[in-house]
């Protein structure tokens, strides 16, 4: 039917397995964190750098997903579920290492450094070049706010539309808008600020 959406097709043997958890087969979880653990790490290190401070988080979203899983009604897919208990997690995340946070583009770490060294030496499209790009990324994305950090990061990088950022989030279409906009205006002041010839 033209105009009609289709609802998202639910996994039956998620499904099972979800009701087993809730029955008090615990084991059974075990499957879960298995099928989505290589995901949720994705999103994490979009968030952390340290694979410490990662695990953490990863390891926080499957306890909240465990411990609120009997909230899970079955209304949409476990992944999404899944998903935007990640993104409210790393947002937490963010909100709470706000102050810890705060640095500034001179106060590259030696590791960083190195990075970059390889890339000015040697700027072909290689695993070092990548390497460099991400540490400028992290290093603007680390001067941002919360919420503007979250936007950037699900808009720009993982090319989310404003409709899934505002299902992830739980923040209106409107304000998912007004957050966008903003973020591309600090975004491009930051970005003004940085001294290219100490990249380049």
């Amino acid at each position: 039917m033209s105009g009609s959406k289709l609802k998202p097709r639910l996994d039956p043997e998620e499904t099972k397995l979800i009701q087993q958890v809730k029955d008090g087969q615990t084991e059974c979880f075990e499957t879960l964190i298995e099928k989505y653990q290589p995901r949720i790490f994705a999103t994490a290190r979009k968030y952390a750098r340290r694979e410490s401070v990662i695990e953490d988080i990863v390891q926080e979203v499957f306890i909240k997903a465990f411990q609120k899983l009997h909230t899970f009604r079955g209304e949409a897919p476990f992944e999404h579920w899944l998903m935007r208990l990640a993104v409210r997690t790393c947002y937490d995340f963010l909100r709470s290492h706000q102050k810890n946070r705060e640095s500034h583009f001179s106060e590259i770490t030696d590791e960083d450094a190195s990075f970059l060294d390889r890339y000015v030496s040697d700027p072909n499209p290689t695993t070092d070049h990548a390497d460099a790009a991400k540490v400028l990324i992290h290093q603007i994305l680390d001067q941002l706010d919360t919420p503007t950090r979250m936007v950037i990061t699900l808009q720009e990088i993982e090319g989310k539309s404003v409709k899934e950022i505002a299902a992830l989030t739980g923040w209106s279409t409107s304000l998912v808008k007004v957050r966008a906009f903003r973020a591309r205006k600090k975004m491009r002041k930051l970005l003004e600020k940085i001294d290219k010839t100490q990249y380049l």
